[in-house]
């Protein structure tokens, strides 16, 4: 663990392995912040916050404290955001994000972020079950709940079926739709 020292690490704060905190970055009590994450400098973590494993987040980030204004991307409060998911700058967002997508817009799903799966190392055969998973979801016809069904009846490994489980979880907003792009890399 690398902690800059002045960052101001809450001793209520939960920080896993191999983890750097960067210069004037703060993490609250009760936040936690998983294995080998890079938190760079002027990061604020508080609140009930758990980030997951693997994470880099950028300078000047805060997550977990009440909006800002002049921010990149909006996120409606109690909203989930699956993990490895790729977000444009200026969008906004009011239903959950399952985990390995590409999302834009207004709440809008465009296709599966591969390049963030190669590069989190992500083996060929999972990446090619969550496509799988998501082409179920949103490209058969099926309604979520048929989708859902059917995944059950499949061989997926744990990846597509963290996919499928986040979606099978989504709260009463539900997840983004898809909604078809003009550019190949974000369409599947």
């Amino acid at each position: 663990m690398k902690i800059h020292p002045t960052a101001l690490v809450d001793p209520g704060a939960q920080i896993g392995a191999d983890v750097e905190i960067g210069p004037f970055s703060v993490v609250g009590p009760g936040a936690v912040v998983g294995d080998n994450t890079i938190v760079q400098s002027h990061v604020v973590i508080e609140g009930n916050v758990a980030i997951g494993t693997g994470n880099f987040i950028g300078q000047g980030a805060i997550i977990g404290a009440p909006p800002q204004d002049g921010g990149g991307s909006t996120f409606h409060q109690h909203m989930h955001v699956g993990r490895l998911v790729m977000v444009q700058g200026s969008s906004a967002f009011g239903k959950d994000l399952p985990p390995y997508v590409i999302a834009a817009e207004r709440n809008s799903v465009f296709g599966v972020n591969v390049v963030g799966l190669r590069r989190a190392g992500v083996s060929a055969k999972d990446r090619n079950e969550i496509k799988a998973a998501f082409k179920l979801l949103y490209m058969s016809g099926l309604n979520i709940g048929q989708a859902i069904e059917k995944a059950a009846t499949m061989k997926f490994g744990a990846p597509a079926h963290e996919f499928i489980d986040f979606v099978a979880n989504a709260k009463k907003r539900g997840v983004c739709p898809f909604k078809r792009g003009t550019d190949e890399e974000m369409s599947i």
